[in-house]
């Protein structure tokens, strides 16, 4: 493998570098000491020595000065090249097929490898083949070595081939020093990283057995890291999460997956310093070693097990917290149920008897009394429509609310439904406009539950609307939809309140100081009719200027079979109900 490819670190990449500097330096050197013989015999008339010690000075010179530029693929390129080409010079004058020429020129690719990138190396293989070509083709020409002595050559080819064999040598020598060191800072890291992460990091053989186990596992388990070998680890199992726990590790072991499971273990030495054994929750997470082919046991196994005690305490803190919470929603919805069947009662008589007062059956009253009974009526009216939007409030959270679905003109229920609220329009001066599409498809839906939700929207846009202003209602086919909106120019919403809408008890100007009267569950039911319909409820407002309330209910009626309309459409789950207490009973025993 090429240092330049595995040497991705810096540490490798960096001695890589060095290496072609001291090559380049080992080629200057030999060439500078070779260079009085080859002068010498330069001046007896053989110039071959001088020729390749000329070619190592430059190409040592040059790669030296790339080195010192920064160029280090140049210099790597240049001695590749210098090898190759006092390898063509030696083949070529020897007259040899086989030759020591030959035996330099194979260096150059072992060189590329070792420093160079992949297309320098691709290139030296090519240029390999080129140099064994002129040698084969120089050799059966016999050209070459009549007038080299070959005690020369011997000592040239000799030298040279020590030269280039030298610089292989030390080049493989870094690329081993280089690869140890990174190796040995590899396993350091990640032996630091096992022993300081915080989840514990345990590793088992094939067979099962403990290999290894981090330092986090002795807070963990409570115990030191050697008492977790054998089969100490699976007895701190909770005998009810033996199995799971088996099968994940067997998952991982024998088929090679990867597992999660959550599990209850023993710890010896609890953080409180009580001593005694505890159970606590773990995430244990089982991954497969895939390095190399499973042996006949399976795959060795590394597992990361996490304290997830603290966690679990907070699901089943929230789990109670919501079953107090429903609990108190499911006793205030009989609350309201209660208290409204409890007050309608008495309301109907004083409704009915303040009337009977005011149209003077009982005899007739003075006008301050008459005003009285008109009071009278007005309030009791007042409280009773409040009852009756209770009630129909706790059926809906309950889930009790019942729809009798059934074909119906939509466009019959909008003039009753204006007239009932006429009364209260007139008094300020509102006036209300009718806007129906004509040729309207019928309906499927509960009538009542759609009239409802129109005397909702129309008595909310007539009380925040301003004196003299209009309200407007429009039906309209949207899609397999009817649209059924209201419009107001009334005082509008802000955008945090427009978000709120529908929710129950909510009023978007609250406090001692509202100018309007309400509960604030008008839309709370209109939303839940239109949800119990599968529709949709959308709101657009702007302070000021006004608000419009659409509603879209499917033309086809909810998803429910037109048989089936009687049977209870539930707007919210229920709760599963808890066994009651028997303590109020218990209390009054004892009183």
């Amino acid at each position: 493998m090429s240092l330049a490819v595995a040497g991705s670190g810096h540490r490798p990449e960096m001695l890589r570098r060095k290496t072609i500097g001291d090559n380049a330096r080992l080629l200057l050197l030999a060439s500078v000491l070779a260079m009085p013989f080859a002068v010498f015999w330069l001046v007896g008339g053989r110039a071959l020595p001088f020729v390749v010690v000329a070619i190592g000075l430059g190409i040592g010179m040059a790669t030296l000065a790339f080195h010192a530029s920064r160029q280090y693929e140049q210099a790597a390129a240049g001695q590749v090249f210098g090898i190759l080409g006092a390898g063509l010079i030696l083949t070529l004058v020897d007259p040899m097929l086989v030759d020591t020429g030959l035996t330099i020129a194979l260096i150059a690719p072992v060189h590329a490898s070792l420093l160079a990138r992949s297309s320098l190396r691709k290139l030296s293989w090519l240029l390999l083949a080129g140099v064994l070509a002129c040698g084969m083709a120089a050799s059966v020409a016999g050209f070459g070595g009549a007038d080299v002595p070959q005690t020369m050559l011997g000592i040239v080819s000799g030298l040279a081939f020590i030269t280039c064999a030298g610089m292989v040598a030390y080049t493989a020598h870094g690329i081993g020093a280089a690869f140890e060191v990174y190796d040995k800072a590899q396993v350091t890291a990640y032996r630091h990283l096992i022993e300081h992460v915080r989840d514990s990091v345990i590793r088992f053989s094939s067979e099962g057995d403990v290999l290894l186990a981090s330092r986090s596992s002795e807070t963990l388990f409570g115990c030191r890291r050697y008492e977790l070998s054998g089969a100490s680890l699976s007895e701190r199992l909770h005998v009810l999460d033996r199995p799971i726990y088996l099968t994940a590790f067997s998952d991982a072991n024998k088929a090679g997956k990867s597992r999660v499971v959550e599990v209850r273990m023993r710890q010896d030495d609890p953080v409180g310093g009580t001593k005694l054994p505890r159970y606590i929750w773990v995430e244990a997470s089982f991954s497969p070693v895939r390095e190399d082919l499973p042996s006949e046991g399976g795959y060795e196994v590394v597992a990361l097990f996490r304290d997830i005690t603290a966690r679990k305490d907070n699901e089943v803190a929230m789990r109670e917290a919501q079953r107090i919470a429903e609990e108190a929603s499911t006793a205030k919805s009989r609350f309201l149920a209660t208290i409204g069947h409890e007050l309608r009662t008495p309301l109907n008589a004083v409704v009915g008897f303040s009337e009977m007062m005011t149209s003077g059956i009982g005899g007739e009253l003075s006008p301050t009394h008459r005003e009285y009974a008109g009071l009278i009526h007005q309030g009791a009216r007042h409280l009773l429509e409040v009852v009756r939007m209770l009630l129909d409030m706790s059926k809906l959270e309950a889930g009790k609310f019942e729809l009798q679905t059934e074909p119906f003109v939509a466009a019959d229920i909008i003039e009753p439904c204006m007239q009932m609220v006429e009364a209260s329009a007139r008094q300020r001066g509102i006036k209300i406009v009718a806007d129906i599409a004509p040729k309207l498809p019928a309906l499927v839906g509960d009538e009542r539950a759609c009239r409802q939700i129109l005397l909702n929207l129309l008595s909310n846009a007539i009380k925040f609307s301003h004196d003299g202003g209009t309200v407007t209602v429009s039906l309209k086919r949207q899609g397999q939809c009817l649209n059924l909106s209201v419009s107001d120019t009334g005082v509008g919403m802000a955008p945090e309140a427009l978000s709120r809408l529908g929710e129950a008890f909510f009023q978007a100007h609250e406090g001692l100081t509202r100018r309007y009267e309400g509960t604030g569950l008008g839309l709370s039911i209109v939303k839940g009719l239109v949800e119990l319909h599968e529709g949709t409820l959308r709101a657009l407002s702007e302070i000021g200027a006004g608000t419009t309330v659409t509603v879209l209910l499917p033309v086809n009626g909810p998803a429910i079979k037109v048989e089936d309309t009687a049977a209870v459409t539930p707007l919210h789950r229920e709760p599963v109900s808890s066994p009651i207490s028997s303590w109020q009973d218990e209390k009054r025993k004892a009183q």
